[in-house]
């Protein structure tokens, strides 16, 4: 193993023994409780789509928009400074701060003030800054990154926050309970916030028609920082304008829901400075309110930093849309397991961190943690925007991909089968290029397999591929699913003349070369219900090489797909898949790589295999030419659903057909098996993936479940299943085939 390869290793490792029990325990509860706060909506999904088209407004005309801010905040009594970067922010905020003599600054949470580092320029600048919200406040003590978006401490636990006040605040009586911490910390900062000579806050969105900014927080503290202290500096993207107040609707219906799983988000504050209240003398506490001064000072930061060049990309312009909730991280497993100081580069963390790492500080940063996303799909059902997260994520890896040139490229060009520069990894070349292994492995096979498992073979792919040694390798098939078909006569069965249906069965890769047997099977169950089937041999959809960010391989892989599907689909078969991941780039990814008119064609008439089974059922196809529960045997079955098909809604059809034929399902609730594809098998990220399968594991050992059958719809989970537990699984159309 590389030493870069080994050191993320050991990282993951460490995190997830020091922080990863902590982050689970919030992240899987924010989005259990996500899931049931977004039941509350009448119309989840056209609130969403809602906030998705102000926030594409808004981008569109950010330029113009930010214009109208100007003359509103100056109209306001205002100054609006637009800063160019990080340095140009901070040098204006710390010449505010100068000017106005002061020794401290107090700050609510603000990710763009982490972002350019102020605080680091205050306090070489001999100021007093101190962050307000709890939990960056406990980091600050601390000395620590922020490891969430929403929740920067998510990864302390309340006895190491405990420990932490005791030792550096040494109480009178040591601090235990969380409210005893809270008070501690309220009083703490209650007398910090009465002493500040400037506020500092962030701002979740900006409206341009009337300079009115939103702050949506957990505490009150940040509206004690804006209006305690005379002046008030707010730091914010750009991308943070929106058109009008009455566009705060949505998101101030979402951001709750989609972040914390609260039904709404404990204070929302609409300030519109430089307010017109009076200014606290806390040395005077006998002169009236009424009596006090209102002359309040307001400097609005907006910052660029690379945000203008990514509104003019068109792979990142999507990432400003981003409102900053963290649903992407919390449905993410991978992060529930490791969070932001593993899944996150300089600010930014979770699904999302990707594009904003990749515009605001470059490749190098976003590529540290780019490939703990495995293009899972979940984040995209859970955004509140809609934004196409793994796409992001896919973009930047192609560029990393593509970020350093080789001496020896034109020859590493001309030898491999993809349509990659020569300076791609060569662990993402050999997984990207799955295909072509899978082609040698079954022409040679069973050699093949045995050498692939000599110790000298399993070392050397462990030392220069990054294959990680403890996990079982796929066992090649000399008989394809294709020459099988082949070599067969259709056996229809039918009551009538012609058949019922004509399908084309997609042999992905695995299905072809690797589990044949659930290829056989579903031709068996297809047949039965009076299917004409072929299984042409065509291309592999892409999957492989657009898993490793070879963007490129994988468009020549889905015209060449589509090609050789076209045909078919002419003549009115029906495009049954096997593997969910390939049906969802039919139904995503292909968008981005043929023509639309082509792409509908293929995604309206291409069905998971167990969708299209239940079709048949449902249009009086025959439910006893499948098979059942034997006689006196087991009819219980523990079923784990593939993650990108629960994002395109078909697990149900599984469970539906099994129910039918008489079997007992228990549906696992995990989301994720942890395989991921290539993800489980490489050394760096091997111990995560068995992290993340643990639980399923565990859900498939319990008293209700232990003596079940196991199945499940992806290859990836059947193999991570076949790892974690002691008795076989297998595909639930195996289990419903006829012999």
């Amino acid at each position: 193993m590389s030493e870069s390869r080994k050191a993320k290793a050991a990282k993951i490792r460490h995190l997830m023994e020091t922080e990863g029990d902590a982050i689970n325990t919030s992240t899987s509860g924010f989005n259990r409780g996500r899931y049931e706060s977004v039941q509350t909506l009448d119309d989840y999904e056209g609130l969403k789509s809602e906030a998705r088209n102000i926030k594409e407004d808004a981008i569109e005309r950010l330029p113009e928009l930010i214009d109208q801010l100007r003359e509103t905040v100056e109209a306001n009594g205002g100054t609006l400074y637009l800063a160019d970067d990080a340095a140009d922010a901070n040098r204006y905020v710390r010449e505010v701060c100068e000017q106005k003599e002061a020794d401290r600054v107090v700050k609510s949470k603000s990710m763009t003030s982490e972002e350019i580092e102020v605080n680091e320029e205050l306090e070489g600048a001999g100021m007093d800054v101190v962050e307000t919200d709890l939990g960056e406040w406990v980091l600050q003590v601390a000395d620590e990154s922020p490891s969430h978006i929403v929740a920067p401490a998510i990864h302390k636990s309340r006895e190491a926050i405990a420990d932490l006040f005791n030792e550096r605040f040494d109480p009178e009586e040591p601090l235990e309970t969380a409210e005893e911490l809270t008070m501690f910390a309220r009083e703490q900062l209650g007398a910090l916030i009465e002493g500040a000579d400037v506020g500092m806050t962030g701002a979740n969105f900006i409206t341009a028609d009337t300079g009115t900014i939103a702050l949506v927080t957990s505490e009150g503290n940040a509206r004690k920082s804006a209006v305690v202290p005379d002046t008030h500096v707010a730091v914010a993207g750009v991308e943070k304008v929106i058109p009008t107040v009455e566009d705060l609707h949505p998101f101030v219906e979402l951001i709750g829901k989609s972040g914390t799983g609260q039904d709404i988000t404990s204070y929302i504050s609409l300030l519109t400075p430089p307010v017109e209240s009076p200014t606290v003398e806390f040395d005077d506490p006998d002169t009236p309110l009424s009596e006090s001064e209102t002359d309040r000072d307001f400097h609005l930061v907006l910052i660029d930093n690379g945000r203008m060049e990514m509104r003019e990309d068109d792979q990142l312009r999507e990432t400003l849309y981003c409102i900053r909730c963290s649903a992407c991280s919390n449905s993410c497993a991978n992060f529930q397991h490791v969070g932001g100081h593993a899944f996150g580069g300089e600010t930014y963390s979770g699904g999302i961190g990707t594009g904003w790492e990749a515009g605001v500080e470059g490749l190098d940063t976003a590529a540290e943690f780019n490939d703990l996303c495995t293009g899972c799909s979940r984040c995209v059902n859970a955004c509140p925007v809609e934004i196409d997260i793994p796409w992001i994520n896919t973009v930047v890896r192609d560029r990393i991909n593509r970020g350093e040139d080789g001496e020896l490229d034109w020859l590493v060009e001309g030898l491999t089968p993809d349509e990659e520069p020569g300076g791609v990894d060569l662990q993402k070349r050999f997984f990207g290029n799955f295909e072509t292994a899978a082609k040698f492995g079954s022409a040679f096979a069973p050699l093949s397999n045995w050498v692939a498992n000599t110790g000298l073979a399993r070392s050397v792919l462990e030392r220069t591929i990054g294959v990680d040694s403890r996990r079982e390798l796929p066992k090649f098939q000399r008989q394809t699913l294709c020459d099988w078909f082949e070599s067969r006569d259709s056996a229809v069965v039918s009551g009538r003349d012609k058949p019922s249906r004509r399908v084309a069965l997609y042999p992905d890769v695995y299905t072809n070369h690797v589990q044949v047997e659930r290829g056989k099977a579903a031709v068996r169950a297809l047949e039965a219900l009076g299917v004409e089937v072929v299984v042409p041999d065509v291309a592999s959809s892409g999957r492989a090489p657009l898993s490793q960010g070879m963007i490129s391989t994988a468009e020549s892989h889905a015209r060449r797909l589509f090609s050789d599907l076209s045909p078919y689909l002419d003549e009115g078969y029906d495009i049954v898949v096997i593997e969910p991941s390939d049906l969802a780039m039919f139904d995503r990814e292909y968008e981005k790589f043929l023509a639309p008119e082509s792409q509908r064609r293929l995604s309206e008439n291409a069905y998971e295999v167990m969708e299209y089974v239940f079709g048949l059922l449902e249009n009086d196809a025959d439910a006893d030419a499948l098979t059942g529960p034997p006689s006196g045997g087991k009819s219980g079955v523990a079923y784990h659903s593939h993650c990108q098909q629960r994002t395109l809604g078909l697990a149900g059809y599984t469970e539906s057909v099994l129910e039918r034929l008489g079997y007992d399902v228990v549906t696992s609730d995990v989301e994720c098996c942890g395989m991921a594809g290539s993800f489980g098998y490489k050394t760096e990220y091997y111990d995560l993936s068995v992290d993340v399968g643990d639980e399923l594991r565990s859900q498939f050992r319990t008293q209700e479940t232990r003596d079940r059958i196991v199945v499940a719809s992806g290859t990836s989970c059947l193999e991570q299943l076949d790892s974690l537990l002691t008795r076989p699984s297998r595909h639930p159309v195996q289990l419903v085939a006829p012999e």
